[in-house]
């Protein structure tokens, strides 16, 4: 993890997420499907790519300025898509600050609980009530498939895991994307 580049662009991320939050409110669902699935599949093909050959591989050279922007920008897009950011906090510390895949997993962390704690705030005025029994076993999974998940990460290379990652977010993305046509 890394912690000073992982802060700042975690707390640059807080405001715009609140405010996001607050415009989604407004804007038509299948609206913010088809934004999270184009969102979701850029990233994804943005992780597909070789990285350049100027990268830092080890994210220590991180310019905090550089950080708080891609985190302000990351928090406008959590806020309004309404998720935590983890599947857009991961390929941005990838590809914009060249953290090296398993670094850029852990330091998600951080910037995702930040950011999930801002964007409910703003929505709790919202007219959409939070589903507890959906809620609770999804987080409770999470939880055992993140410790689960920190014991096979050994196991992988970065490479393989950035691959793997971006493979199944565009996954996600075209499930999305065909939910919000249907």
């Amino acid at each position: 993890m890394r912690w000073k580049a992982g802060a700042a662009f975690a707390a640059a991320g807080i405001l715009p997420t609140a405010l996001a939050g607050a415009a989604a409110a407004r804007l038509p669902q299948a609206v913010l499907t088809i934004a999270f699935a184009a969102t979701a599949a850029l990233a994804a093909t943005r992780m597909l790519r070789p990285a350049p050959a100027t990268a830092m591989a080890d994210g220590r050279a991180v310019r905090p300025g550089k950080a708080a922007g891609t985190g302000a920008g990351l928090g406008a897009l959590t806020g309004l898509l309404g998720v935590g950011g983890g599947f857009l906090a991961v390929p941005a510390l990838v590809t914009v600050l060249a953290f090296e895949m398993q670094a850029a997993v852990g330091t998600s962390l951080l910037v995702v609980s930040a950011h999930s704690l801002a964007s409910p705030a703003t929505r709790s005025g919202a007219a959409v009530s939070l589903d507890w029994a959906v809620i609770g076993p999804f987080t409770a999974t999470a939880i055992l498939g993140a410790w689960d998940g920190k014991r096979l990460t050994a196991k992988v290379s970065g490479p393989r895991l950035q691959r793997l990652f971006a493979l199944v977010l565009l996954a996600v993305a075209a499930f999305m994307l065909a939910d919000a046509v249907r």
